[in-house]
């Protein structure tokens, strides 16, 4: 398993009764930045750095696309192949950012979709438009020559 970050806390180790009631004192709560994080990827997949990144419905990571059932996670921070059965890989995904993709081409995003949600056409492509499955891609914050820039 890839790990995100050299600071990532543990969470506690099992969760009893102790503590898992509601607080009557400080805790010191185990956290992490959630900016990078590791994600199991779908059997035989693989998955290009820079592209979107989707969580299908069994959990599992796969290319950004226009599927039935798929929610954008983030952003491939590299390529990442998984030759083997669902889990047995990861791929780092980046969140909370705004990234760059391609403006599609049959339905542009324009100034008029600014801080609406825009959809996934592929990786690396979004529309105005919601398409066959209206997966959201995110929130489009800005449009430049280099294309639509999409907070996720």
């Amino acid at each position: 398993m890839i790990l995100a970050s050299d600071t990532v806390l543990p969470c506690p180790s099992a969760m009893t009764e102790e503590n898992i009631m509601a607080l009557t004192a400080d805790r010191n709560t185990p956290s992490r930045d959630g900016e990078l994080v590791a994600v199991p990827m779908a059997a035989s997949t693989t998955i290009y750095g820079g592209g979107m990144v989707g969580k299908n419905a069994a959990g599992y990571t796969v290319p950004g696309a226009d599927v039935a059932g798929l929610t954008i996670v983030g952003v491939a921070d590299g390529y990442a192949h998984n030759s083997g059965d669902a889990g047995d890989e990861d791929v780092l995904v980046r969140r909370k950012r705004a990234f760059c993709f391609a403006n599609d081409a049959t339905n542009p995003c324009t100034v008029a979709h600014l801080f609406t949600s825009v959809y996934v056409v592929d990786e690396g492509t979004v529309s105005s438009d919601g398409g066959t499955n209206s997966i959201v891609a995110g929130k489009m914050l800005a449009l430049d020559d280099a294309g639509v820039i999409v907070e996720i």
